[in-house]
């Protein structure tokens, strides 16, 4: 039987990523307003005006309109085909990666849930529970799919515990959208993925922190989201925490 060529498989990965960039978007903007992702439809955030579907093509319609409301002229936030690229080029790299199996759905709604979680943070400094609670449940139920259900739920439970341990002692500097999110990741990952996660989560929230305050973009009494760190990690963690834990073993036995 003749198979899908992997370049052909990707490249209609990254094709269908871009549909869901576009419904990424519209969580990232309505989620922290409490707004409905379902109706009314796409509108210009400052005229109102609905978005008809012809500019509503993820990238196309934002080349094609040089950034800004037909309706209107307002400048559209070059977020949205950010999210739109990010969104089908991760798609693309799972489906790369583990090609088309139960494991690419997983991460590929693992993923998803991360980039809503990543720019919602940076954006709006919120990490909405519409996105986390689900996202426990869809990680134990599909760690259950994969058998490792056992491993989902200790690993989601044990991060939640050390992140409302890190919340109580910081007094706050650990919010509880950072808990659930932890919860999250332990769901989808199980051990000793979510360790590597975490890890990696803290060391890059503490070098992007370094570099916001030596660049004086902030200041030592902001807050820095850490959502965007922890939804790196976890995802750096999806591609490589085999690579990462057997580096770790080899040099310390």
């Amino acid at each position: 039987m003749d198979t899908v060529p992997p370049a052909v498989e990707t490249t209609a990965a990254f094709v269908f990523g871009l549909l869901f960039g576009s419904f990424a978007n519209v969580l990232i903007h309505r989620l922290p307003r409490r707004e409905s992702i379902v109706a009314p439809g796409s509108r210009c955030p400052a005229c109102g005006v609905p978005i008809r579907p012809w500019d509503n093509i993820p990238v196309v319609s934002y080349l094609l309109l040089r950034g800004r409301c037909r309706a209107c002229g307002a400048p559209i936030s070059p977020r949205y085909v950010v999210v739109e690229v990010v969104t089908a080029g991760l798609i693309a790299a799972i489906v790369w990666r583990f090609g088309l199996s139960f494991t690419t759905l997983r991460y590929g709604v693992f993923g998803f849930a991360l980039l809503v979680v990543f720019f919602t943070d940076l954006e709006h400094q919120i990490i909405p529970n519409a996105v986390t609670y689900p996202g426990i449940v869809a990680g134990i139920a599909l760690s259950a799919v994969a058998g490792q259900l056992a491993a989902s739920v200790i690993a989601a439970a044990a991060a939640g515990l050390v992140f409302l341990i890190l919340g109580v002692v910081s007094r706050g500097g650990m919010g509880g959208g950072d808990i659930k999110l932890a919860a999250m990741i332990g769901a989808f990952l199980g051990t000793p993925a979510v360790i590597v996660a975490l890890f990696l989560a803290v060391a890059l929230g503490a070098a992007a922190g370094l570099l916001l305050l030596a660049l004086r973009l902030r200041s030592r009494k902001d807050m820095i989201p850490f959502g965007p760190a922890m939804a790196a990690g976890a995802m750096i963690a999806v591609f490589g925490s085999n690579a990462i834990i057997s580096w770790y073993t080899s040099r310390m036995f």
